[in-house]
């Protein structure tokens, strides 16, 4: 039973790393969209930078679904101990808060690839509240088991329409602009 919570710890763990992970790279990809004075206004940096953040998406999705399926598969429950709640509890609210800052400062600049930026701190927000929901759920009702493998799959698949949408939307605008603008 041990063995079986220490991998559970460790999966999810692996789970939040690869959440806070995938955060700092969308981030990073915003700053490069804004690292040129020259291209602040560059349409095909935005394009560049969402039809990027849309393949991390997709990448995204696949390891949350892979690791979802197998809890389900497996029929691992949510299980907790304080650290991890500890965790959870920061990860969801500040990514909460910078998911409506990146959203409001994305509508200011009119920027998809901010705002896209912000609704992957929302799901990570999302991610790090659901795993508690799951453990709460399942202390009081050890039947509904299922409930965070559950959300893993609908999370997962929101991610993979989102970064399928993205890259259906903006790789002909990269076409379209690659000729127009050339900023390094």
């Amino acid at each position: 039973m041990m063995l079986k919570v220490d991998i559970f710890l460790l999966a999810f763990t692996g789970t939040l790393c690869f959440d806070a992970t995938l955060d700092v790279l969308s981030s990073v990809i915003v700053l490069w969209r804004y690292s040129n004075a020259a291209a602040v206004h560059s349409a095909h940096r935005e394009y560049i930078a969402c039809v990027i953040l849309g393949v991390l998406f997709v990448l995204s999705s696949l390891c949350i679904l892979g690791k979802a399926i197998h809890d389900l598969a497996t029929r691992v429950p949510p299980e907790v101990d304080d650290f991890l709640y500890s965790v959870s509890v920061v990860s969801g609210i500040t990514c909460a808060v910078l998911a409506v800052a990146k959203f409001m400062l994305g509508r200011v600049l009119t920027s998809r690839a901010l705002i896209t930026d912000g609704f992957n701190s929302l799901v990570g927000s999302i991610m790090g509240f659901s795993i508690l929901i799951s453990a709460e759920v399942f202390k009081h009702h050890a039947d509904v088991w299922f409930l965070d493998g559950t959300m893993g799959v609908v999370i997962g698949l929101i991610i993979l329409a989102y970064g399928i949408k993205l890259l259906k939307d903006m790789v002909p605008r990269v076409r379209q602009t690659r000729n127009y603008e050339r900023f390094e």
